[in-house]
């Protein structure tokens, strides 16, 4: 490992004489350049960048004219040179660095304005594995990372905002500070690091190496928080680039700032509601720390909200409402007779978003469309000292993967309400037990330490709010270990269960069924969910 040199202290303020600036993204380019240009400070850029500082009148240099080589290779090589990268890191109070910049006719840079290549937008649009490794940066990162390096000289920005931040200090007092210099570039290593973790990811899927040796994530800050889940704790919301439909891409049309909570238990909703195709029909799930209360499907949008209420009215207090179709007024009003923290819809009515309004603390998002329950993705848990990291559960079932095990048959009825049930069990906090009925859920134990008491505070819910279990499908995420939980379950009122099955116990569970006349399937499926 190099020991530290000796070099001289970095000067609290610095000038620029001379800037390099090679974008993709030329939003506020010109503006910018000009501003650069009327303080003095050379330009220098490539390709298209020259050419659109040059087009808008300003005295440019190309990069050849400083390494005396062309771009060559189809642009592969430009930048990647002596006289560049000794202009970036050579430090101006250093002799021999001093020296050798004026024996070699380096030249120093004093500002770096880059942004990389769309490696993250071309991948997403679903280019072929050629383009895509066209669109990996080199030049850019090295250059970047150079001037980062040398901040005690250079100032580094990857994007307008941070070249707009030293515009002010140069505006300001002619020179940037050493505090802003470190601050652009810890952004800098962070910009190159995610871009970096962009092409791990994309190579690694390509190659199909589902769980390569290192694996790196990268997100963009989209919001500092209050706090974290408790008041005492920090947090910030990160979003991934190109994030899937859902929470972290939603539109904000009103409403406080989403909370921590808000958003883990509003991503928790509207994954739920995927699972419910508009074309099937409107359908709503009300949630609550991130277990659903709630949820039903309807006639209409507004029909579906009040069977899922109906479901637990209690705790749908101050909770979440998700929603598969576009809010409409009628379920807008009924929704904020309520204290509701947010609501959740692929759109909204001008009608419904004006009744919001007049509740101005209620946070209503639109996502534009619903996520794919069955899109491949990745799940994230920290524990002490690393991360875990699965597949999405993509589990869904269809009449035909299920196995009757009873000497009773569940009716079609049955098997709609066990699928429906099943669905809804996916994404409740295991243990977990569903009772529903004619697409609405009656009664939900979630969290529970055995199944037994899961089944049983299900019923109890159920009671608490005049539902009747009779005729009802329950529902288990994982097996009945025991004949206990399906006999609640059965004295509750059900009449056909679906759980996975794969316990040692199960013969003794299925005699319990057909004492109780009731029709069990398994599903070979196991949806837990922690």
């Amino acid at each position: 490992m190099p020991a530290a040199p000796d070099f001289p202290p970095a000067p609290d303020r610095a000038p620029i004489r001379r800037a390099l600036i090679s974008v993709s993204d030329k939003t506020g380019l010109v503006e910018a350049a000009r501003t650069l240009a009327g303080l003095g400070v050379e330009l220098v850029s490539t390709g298209g960048t020259r050419k659109a500082i040059a087009d808008a009148g300003l005295a440019v240099k190309d990069i050849s004219d400083l390494t005396g080589f062309p771009e060559m290779m189809d642009g592969r090589v430009k930048t990647l040179h002596p006289i560049v990268h000794g202009g970036l890191l050579g430090v101006r109070d250093a002799p021999e660095h001093a020296r050798a910049m004026a024996e070699h006719g380096i030249g120093g840079i004093d500002l770096v304005y880059v942004n990389l290549y769309p490696f993250e937008q071309t991948v997403a649009g679903g280019a072929d594995f050629e383009t895509a490794v066209e669109n990996i940066d080199i030049g850019g990162p090295a250059m970047i990372r150079s001037a980062a390096k040398n901040h005690g000289y250079v100032a580094v920005c990857t994007e307008i905002a941070d070249l707009e931040e030293v515009l002010a200090e140069l505006q300001a007092g002619g020179t940037t500070s050493l505090a802003l210099r470190r601050k652009l570039a810890a952004r800098a290593y962070a910009r190159t690091a995610a871009y970096d973790a962009a092409i791990s990811t994309w190579f690694a899927e390509a190659v199909g190496e589902a769980w390569p040796k290192r694996k790196a994530f990268a997100g963009e800050l989209a919001q500092t928080m209050r706090y974290g889940e408790n008041p005492h704790q920090q947090a910030a919301f990160y979003r991934f680039a190109n994030p899937r439909v859902g929470v972290a891409a939603a539109r904000q049309l009103q409403g406080k700032e989403l909370s921590y909570n808000n958003i883990n238990d509003t991503d928790a909703a509207f994954e739920l509601i995927a699972e419910f195709d508009p074309k099937d029909g409107p359908a709503c799930a009300i949630i609550k720390h991130a277990n659903p209360c709630g949820v039903a499907t309807g006639g209409s949008l507004a029909e579906a909200y009040e069977r899922a209420l109906a479901c637990d009215p209690t705790s749908a207090f101050g909770g979440i409402v998700a929603l598969n179709s576009r809010l409409d007024a009628a379920t807008a009003a009924r929704a904020l007779e309520i204290f509701t923290e947010v609501v959740i819809a692929p759109e909204a009515d001008e009608d419904a978003v004006a009744l919001f309004r007049k509740k101005k603390n209620v946070r209503l998002l639109v996502t534009g469309g619903l996520p794919d329950p069955l899109a491949p993705g990745l799940t994230f848990k920290s524990v002490a000292g690393g991360f875990l990291v699965q597949g999405r559960d993509d589990a869904r079932l269809k009449a035909a993967d299920l196995k009757v095990v009873t000497k009773r048959a569940p009716t079609q009825a049955e098997v709609a309400d066990m699928l429906f049930a099943f669905t809804i069990a996916k994404h409740v906090k295991s243990n977990a037990i569903v009772y529903g009925r004619a697409g609405q859920t009656l009664g939900i134990g979630a969290g529970q330490m055995n199944r037994k008491d899961s089944a049983r505070i299900a019923a109890i819910r159920a009671a608490d709010f005049g539902l009747d279990l009779k005729g009802s499908a329950c529902a288990s995420e994982a097996f009945f270990p025991f004949p206990d939980g399906l006999i609640q379950a059965a004295e509750a009122g059900c009449t056909a269960v679906i759980q996975p099955g794969g316990s040692i116990g199960d013969q003794a569970v299925i005699d319990a069924a057909d004492a109780a006349g009731v029709a069990m399937v398994f599903t070979g499926v196991r949806v837990f969910r922690h």
